[in-house]
């Protein structure tokens, strides 16, 4: 038995000594067998109980060494981030409309969210704002939200009654704790400014927000939710290799476009994956063709039923109409 990736993880390495030392009571008890027939009865007997503990060992190392996979792969702390799209001020609204009912959901589920950076328009609408979750099966959850929201419904501001499309996109990047992405420093410009919004008078006077640009891709990661300048950088650095490892994945998904027949989409922010029709009180998810009605709890963080479907796995051959589509 080879136990070098059981040697390797803290967590399994107190069994792997215990399962070579009972392989050395068993290479004992074996010669002891072998050498004193008399004895042989109650050495099978030993080595049926010996075998039975590695057995027990064995299974319980497997166990922990698929929940860390498990964990990796579906990691309880993402970030969410919404954009506006197409649309002006009503788009921006739109982005604060799911950024809220994210949020809503986040409390239904138990999660912890808060916000890392923000850019607000007149109107109070996002044009983009980032947020982190924490919570137990937190991507496992959210990982079919990436991709583009589009609503369908009258702005508040519109006096003839006329129908507008707007668009959000939303992006969910797990935050995973073994993603290897080497970064060159000389590869990132840093800015540092002050914090806006409450927080106190620390907030005002020193430049504890930052901002990272990562030169070779153009990526723009800010954070201003922490109060010290470093706890700042350390956060924006987390997001910046979780975008750059969502980059390559993309890159990854793409090569193998045509092999993806059992996943939904493509996992592109690009995408669009739903549209919120609100006078037709209907929410309809483009890439599985169904619909839900009730948009107002749906909005209001009522997103299990949505999600539930997402979840079940291979969908992106359901047949079905898509009333958007028509």
């Amino acid at each position: 038995m080879d136990l070098t990736l059981f040697k390797a993880n803290p967590k399994t390495q107190y069994h792997a000594a215990e399962y070579e030392r009972l392989d050395a009571r068993i290479r004992e008890t074996e010669d002891l067998a072998n050498d004193e027939p008399a004895m042989r009865e109650l050495a099978e007997a030993e080595l049926e109980g010996l075998h039975e503990q590695q057995t027990a060992l064995l299974k319980s190392m497997r166990e922990i060494i698929a929940d860390a996979e498990d964990a990796e792969a579906f990691p309880n702390e993402v970030v969410l981030e919404v954009r506006a799209g197409v649309g002006g001020d009503e788009a921006a609204l739109f982005a604060a409309d799911l950024a809220a009912m994210y949020r809503a959901y986040a409390e239904r589920q138990g999660w912890s969210m808060r916000t890392l950076s923000e850019s607000v328009n007149d109107v109070g609408g996002y044009k983009e704002a980032t947020f982190e979750i924490r919570g137990r099966d937190v991507y496992r959850r959210l990982r079919y939200e990436t991709g583009v929201h589009r609503v369908q419904r009258v702005p508040a501001t519109e006096k003839s009654g006329r129908i507008h499309t707007s668009t959000a996109s939303v992006a969910i990047l797990p935050i995973r704790k073994q993603v290897a992405i080497d970064i060159n420093p000389a590869d990132i410009e840093i800015e540092f400014s002050r914090s806006g919004g409450a927080g106190g008078q620390n907030v005002n006077k020193v430049e504890t927000a930052v901002r990272l640009i990562h030169k070779p891709t153009g990526i723009d990661v800010r954070c201003t939710s922490e109060r010290k300048q470093e706890s700042n950088r350390e956060k924006a650095m987390q997001i910046l290799r979780a975008k750059l490892y969502e980059l390559q994945e993309e890159k990854e998904r793409q090569k193998y476009a045509s092999e993806r027949r059992d996943q939904i989409g493509t996992g592109d922010r690009s995408e669009k994956i739903r549209t919120y029709n609100v006078l037709q009180d209907r929410v309809t998810d483009h890439r599985i063709k169904e619909s839900w009605h009730h948009i107002e709890g749906i909005f209001a963080g009522d997103l299990d039923p949505i999600l539930d479907r997402l979840a079940m796995g291979d969908v992106a051959e359901h047949a079905g109409t898509d009333p958007d589509e028509q």
